[in-house]
């Protein structure tokens, strides 16, 4: 793996999220949001595939047991979603969500260490700069309709967890906030609490977008519109940037044979692209350490 970004699928997706690494195909799944798609590299033969489903996609899991089936934030709420052979999604309800007002629909979300999934909810006209987002959790013993855990963001994104499930990531990727968040996480509850300042984004090129945590402890984010993905260690301190050849990288996840490549996923705006024509590919880093494997939907 070479130390600079190697593009390994131009997708050109509208917004490519929510990279995740299944070893047992050594394959990475990936969505892209407002065109509704599931997709999935494989190593071995470097082909994709693309599933459509009716509502946008916008972060997944893997369930635990049951094949190729997905745990997915949505519009409406978290489904189950299955690839299905002739291309499309099959979508079955797991719990729905009462937002805080129309136009809105899931973003960015992930298990914890312990298997419950946890998304974030955003106001689709991101310019509109509404703090109606809010971070909802789900598990075996969760209700039909999901209760907001955590409130008032704009653009909720960049969630993740240490290595022993005990702190959670969390940021607001909207440009008039750019800020990164800690919390102490119970294990046995799943409730996040005191939370903190973990880095203000404002000081660093780029709005905090998708984030991983690697099996140091560091947490890595896209540097949305600075073409950077920063990795910062449990102090908050910056540790090193990594340049991609598009300027909205969105999401980064560790996968590859030893969990030592970072792959990221990026956005194609619109308008002039002369100066980023791989805009909404999929890239490869060498990021020098190695990450975790993702947590599956218990």
């Amino acid at each position: 793996m070479a130390s600079q970004a190697e593009l390994i699928f131009d997708a050109q997706n509208a917004t490519g999220e929510s990279p995740v690494w299944v070893a047992a195909e050594q394959a990475l799944y990936w969505v892209d949001i407002p065109n509704r798609q599931l997709l999935r590299w494989t190593a071995a033969d470097n082909q994709v595939t693309r599933w459509t489903g009716e509502q946008m996609i916008a972060c997944i899991a893997r369930r635990a047991g049951h094949g190729n089936r997905w745990v997915a934030g949505m519009e409406s709420g978290v489904f189950e979603v299955v690839p299905q052979d002739d291309g499309t999604l099959a979508a079955s309800p797991l719990a729905s969500v009462e937002h805080a007002q129309g136009g809105m629909r899931f973003n960015d979300g992930r298990c914890d260490r312990q298997g419950r999934f946890w998304a974030g909810t955003m106001v689709m006209d991101m310019g509109a700069g509404i703090a109606a987002g809010a971070l909802y959790r789900i598990d075996g013993a969760s209700d039909a309709l999901l209760r907001a855990q955590l409130n008032d963001f704009i653009v909720p994104n960049g969630l993740g967890f240490s290595p022993d499930g005990r702190t959670l990531y969390l940021s607001d990727s909207h440009p008039s906030v750019q800020k990164i968040w800690a919390f102490d996480y119970d294990t046995d509850s799943g409730t996040p609490s005191n939370r903190r300042l973990f880095v203000d984004m404002n000081e660093h090129p780029g709005r905090p977008d998708g984030a991983a945590v690697d099996a140091d402890g560091c947490y890595w984010i896209c540097g949305n519109d600075a073409g950077l993905v920063h990795r910062f260690t449990p102090d908050g301190r910056l540790d090193r940037s990594l340049a991609v050849p598009v300027k909205k990288p969105a999401m980064c996840a560790f996968g590859g044979s030893r969990l030592d490549t970072l792959f990221v996923t990026s956005i194609r705006p619109g308008g002039d692209l002369s100066d980023q024509p791989l805009a909404g590919g999929v890239f490869a880093l060498d990021p020098g350490v190695t990450g975790l494997e993702e947590p599956v939907f218990r």
